[in-house]
Parts: C-alpha cells; sequence; structure tokens
C-alpha cells in the first residue's frame, strides 16, 4: 500500500526536481508534438494536463506523465488517415475512457501478460521510426514526406528512399545547428567538468544553444540564418480570449468512423503498456520503495487523456525520461511533477515568442538521440545472447513495427512468442529414456510438473513409437496438473495397446484423482530405479531384466 506524503513537507526539493523536468519536458514535449505530425502546442498541452491533472490524481511518486515517443508512429498515421487534428482528439478522448475502465475492473497487472523482448522490440522499431522521419529536419528539409508515418508510403516511396531527396534541400544553417547540438547533447554526460551541472539538462543547452547560433546568423545577415518555415510555429495569445481560441477541441462527428474507435483501442492499450511498465520502473527507482496502485494509476492516465483532448492535447503516458530526470534530481513526492506543469503552463503563457525561436533542426537532434536510447545497439545484443526464442520475437516486432504499423508488430511478436512457448512446452512436457538389457529394452517416461493439452500430440507419438514386447514406466511423481486428454490417453495405452502388443506397463506417481492404478513404488523400501540397477549388475547371473520387472 502506498504511503501517504503530505505534497508540501519535501517542497525544496520537490520544486529543484520539478524544475529540472520542466527544462527536460519542454523541448521534448514541442520534438513528440512535430514528430506526431500535430500542432506543436498539443505537446505542451499534453505535458501540462501530465503534470496538474494526472500528477495529482496519480499514487506514484516520482513517475512524470506527457506526450511519449512511443506513441508517435500511432498519432502521424491516424492523423493522416483522418485529415483532421480535431477529428483525432476524438480517438483520444476514446482511449482516456477505456484506460479508466480498465483501472476499474482491475487491469493493472495486463503488463504482465506481454513478454518483454515484445515491448523492447515495439521501443526499439518506434526508435527508428524516430530517427529515419527527423533526419530530414536536421538537414533543414522540412516535408514531412505526405505527413506519413509508415514505411511504405503514399507516394510508392518508403522511408529509406525518401532519404535520397534531402541532398537537394540541405541548409546550411540548420545543418550547423544539429552538429552543435549533437555535440552539446553527447558530450553533456560524458565530458567531467559538465558533469557537475547535471541539474541542468543538455537538452535545455541545446535548445538555448541553437536559438544563439541562428540569432547570430540573423544579425550577422549571414546565408546561413534558418527561415521562419524551419523553427517552431507557436501560437502567441495576447489576450485570454486569444488563448481560448488556440485551443481545439474533438470533433465528436466522427464517433461514427470505425478508424476513430480502432485508433482509440490502439492508444489505450499502447498507452497503458507503457505506462505500467514505466510505473514498475519508477517504483524501482524510488530510494523509499513505495509501490504504485496500478489500477488508480490507469484511472489517472484515462482522466488525463480525456482532459487533454477536450483542449486539444496528445495522448500521454507515463515516461521513462521525465522519471528518471525527476527521481535523479532528488524529487520526494509527486509534488515535483505538478510544478513541472505549472512551470510549463508559465512557459507559454510569458515566453511564446522566444520558443518560437527555436530551429526546428534542435528538436530533430533531440529527438534523433531518444530513438538512438530505444534502439541502441547494447539492446540487440542483449537479445542475441539470450538465444533464439528471445532474439527472434524481439527482431520481427521491430521489422513489423517500421514496415507496417505498430499494433501488427506487437500482434506479430505476440504470435511469435506464443509459437515458441507452446514449442517449449512440448519438449518438456516429459522426459525420455531408455535402458538397455539382454531381453529387452525398459523404458521410462518421466512427466513434467504440469502436462497439458498442448502437450497430447508429443505424448500420443511416442507412445505409438513403443515397439511390441517393451517394458514401458511412465513416472508422475512430480507432476502436479495432468489435463484428463492426457490421462485417457495413458489409459488407453495401458488397457488396450499395451495387452495387444505385449508391452508392459507401470504408472508410478499417480494421484489417486487421476484413478489411474499405479504399480508398487518400492521393493524393501529399494526404488525402482535402484533394482534394475542392481538387476544390470546380475546379469552375469542370467537374472533378466524382465524378472527385475516383474518381481515383486
Amino acid at each position: 500500500m502506498s504511503k501517504k506524503i503530505n505534497l508540501f513537507a519535501n517542497l525544496k526539493s520537490d520544486f529543484a526536481a520539478g524544475l529540472v523536468v520542466f527544462l527536460v519536458a519542454l523541448p521534448l514535449c514541442l520534438g513528440i508534438a512535430m514528430a506526431s505530425g500535430a500542432p506543436l502546442f498539443s505537446g505542451i498541452i499534453s505535458g501540462i494536463i501530465g503534470g496538474l491533472v494526472v500528477g495529482y490524481l496519480s499514487q506514484s511518486h516520482i513517475s512524470v506523465s506527457g506526450p511519449a515517443a512511443g506513441l508517435t508512429a500511432i498519432i502521424l498515421t491516424a492523423i493522416t488517415d483522418f485529415g483532421a487534428f480535431d477529428i483525432f482528439l476524438t480517438s483520444v478522448f476514446i482511449a482516456g475512457l477505456l484506460q479508466l475502465g480498465l483501472g476499474f475492473i482491475k487491469a493493472g497487472s495486463i503488463s504482465n501478460y506481454f513478454p518483454t523482448n515484445v515491448i523492447e522490440g515495439m521501443l526499439a522499431g518506434i526508435g527508428v521510426i524516430i530517427i529515419l522521419k527527423q533526419i530530414p529536419h536536421a538537414f533543414g528539409y522540412d516535408a514531412d514526406f505526405e505527413g506519413d508515418q509508415s514505411f511504405v508510403q503514399g507516394n510508392g516511396d518508403n522511408s529509406f528512399s525518401s532519404l535520397f531527396e534531402i541532398f537537394g534541400h540541405i541548409q546550411l544553417g540548420a545543418v550547423l545547428v544539429t552538429v552543435v547540438s549533437l555535440i552539446i547533447l553527447i558530450s553533456w554526460d560524458r565530458v567531467p567538468f559538465l558533469k557537475k551541472l547535471k541539474l541542468i539538462p543538455g537538452a535545455l543547452i541545446a535548445v538555448l544553444a541553437g536559438i544563439a547560433l541562428n540569432e547570430f546568423f540573423i544579425l550577422t545577415g549571414s546565408d546561413l540564418a534558418i527561415a521562419n518555415t524551419h523553427l517552431v510555429s507557436l501560437p502567441v495569445p495576447k489576450s485570454f480570449d486569444d488563448f481560448k481560441e488556440i485551443i481545439v477541441t474533438p470533433n465528436f462527428a466522427g464517433i461514427t468512423n470505425p478508424k476513430v474507435w480502432i485508433t482509440g483501442i490502439t492508444i489505450a492499450i499502447v498507452a497503458s503498456i507503457e505506462t505500467l511498465l514505466c510505473i514498475e520502473a519508477a517504483d524501482r527507482m524510488d530510494a523509499q520503495k513505495r509501490y504504485t496502485n496500478t489500477n488508480v494509476e490507469l484511472k489517472a492516465q484515462g482522466i488525463g487523456n480525456m482532459v487533454s483532448a477536450l483542449l486539444g492535447g496528445l495522448p500521454m503516458t507515463s515516461v521513462v525520461v521525465r522519471t528518471s530526470a525527476n527521481n535523479n534530481a532528488g524529487a520526494k513526492s509527486k509534488m515535483s511533477a505538478i510544478i513541472h506543469g505549472v512551470l510549463l503552463l508559465l512557459s507559454v503563457v510569458a515566453i511564446p515568442v522566444l520558443l518560437n525561436k527555436i530551429p526546428l533542426a534542435t528538436l530533430a537532434t533531440i529527438l534523433i538521440l531518444v530513438g538512438y536510447k530505444l534502439a541502441k545497439p547494447a539492446t540487440f545484443v542483449h537479445f542475441w545472447h539470450k538465444g533464439k526464442y528471445q532474439f527472434i520475437p524481439f527482431i520481427a516486432t521491430l521489422v513489423a513495427v517500421v514496415a507496417t504499423d505498430l499494433l501488427k508488430g506487437v500482434m506479430l511478436g505476440m504470435i511469435i512468442s506464443i509459437i515458441f512457448i507452446l514449442k517449449g512446452n512440448l519438449k518438456r512436457a516429459y522426459s525420455f529414456k531408455k535402458d538397455e538389457y539382454v531381453d529387452g529394452d525398459v523404458i521410462h517416461i518421466d512427466l513434467a510438473q504440469e502436462v497439458s493439452f498442448l502437450n497430447k500430440a508429443s505424448i500420443k507419438q511416442t507412445l505409438n513409437a513403443i515397439p511390441e514386447n517393451s517394458r514401458v514406466i511412465i513416472n508422475a511423481h512430480d507432476t502436479v496438473y495432468i489435463a484428463h486428454d492426457i490421462l485417457d490417453l495413458i489409459s488407453e495405452f495401458k488397457e488396450i495397446r499395451a495387452k495387444e502388443e505385449n508391452i508392459k506397463v507401470k504408472l508410478k506417481g499417480f494421484k489417486d484423482a487421476y484413478d489411474l492404478e499405479n504399480a508398487t513404488e518400492s521393493y524393501n523400501h529399494v526404488t525402482v530405479e535402484h533394482y534394475y540397477d542392481v538387476a544390470k549388475r546380475k546379469l552375469v547371473k542370467k537374472e533378466t531384466a524382465e524378472t527385475a520387472f516383474d518381481d515383486k
């Protein structure tokens, strides 16, 4: 049970942590909105709601919610299909409603049923997509390839072939900003003296450097100056009425469109899984080892997404990057997440003109590194060393997410994982060994702890392959569950085929509830297996294995 804490008890440390998370979240909110093909202001709205609404309702002490990179593929594809952002917002509202329902039916443990390799494959695939789609912006090319986030695009090109279009549209000023931003982001956590400034995130320094560099180009009249079309473009409200006018509301006329519901269901599933996984990670990070009620978290996320949709914001999840920054900055309670939401709100009210000076190349660089962290080579190596049963579902999910879409990719990964699980269960249903004797063989079949109907085919095949005049011991000592289909199969083999083909069968360890006759399990406290060993040593005296098997 989560321990109740006074939100104002650690205000000093929580405010410092909230400030750090705000500095991390601001460029990410803008960047993820850009990667999603949505209005940039929608990313800020989602961050504000994630801080104020979800931060207040959640029982997690250090997790932070906001727009997530893991949803960019779904968002961009949906906006492109619908042709209108307000219709997409209806899907977000539906997703929030579904998440609220999942919380009430206590579906907080749903993440336990998704294999880690499939989730990691999904995230890696999203990382690859983010990198491919942000490279053009890093070079100053603003075409979004018809807003198509999928691998195969509407114009017949694909994500790789479209990259060649960059060479005819390179903007040197944007390239220079990208290089400077990349150097800052990579060196910020690696250069020793910069590590002392860890409370100031590298993303913020990169954004400030990008603004300063472009302002220098403009003041000197350089040809490297970046055009306004390649800068952030947020609406600048001058009054409260102006602020209300830039809020986009859902177009509920799309509620009858099946695609709207499919998108809503997809967002609800993916956002819930990402949130639950992040909450699990956050609880592990928490120095005080407090635990979060995942059902309450789903309700909080659902309400947050509904409010975000009503105000024109992107769908949100609990986000690992912001949560990690919050924890590292010394957050003690969820007040830090609330404070970060307040600061985001103040930023769009007080400094929108400054935000509109941010080059898109800087945001693209930040997102490329986010994509790299999702699809870093170490993840591939990790699953490769775990063996084919882990690596194949991982790589299949990744490729399918990039080549098709997120939902199809996850479904393919799940199917492959289930096939491997079934295959593994078939192999582990029993162990088989054969002892050779002068007068014939004794076959041992030791059943596993659980033997389900899925093992019927392999056991049936094994029993059918037993030759005439054999002796068979079927051992269920270690078994706690045997399906009725398997019991019927063994019973039929013992009572019918074994008698017809002179196969002597002994059953050991079968529970009374199985209603199968057990053989005597020992001879003067000597086990059957030991008796066979003794018999083997006495073969010189012409004592056959049949005597050892039949004598009681």
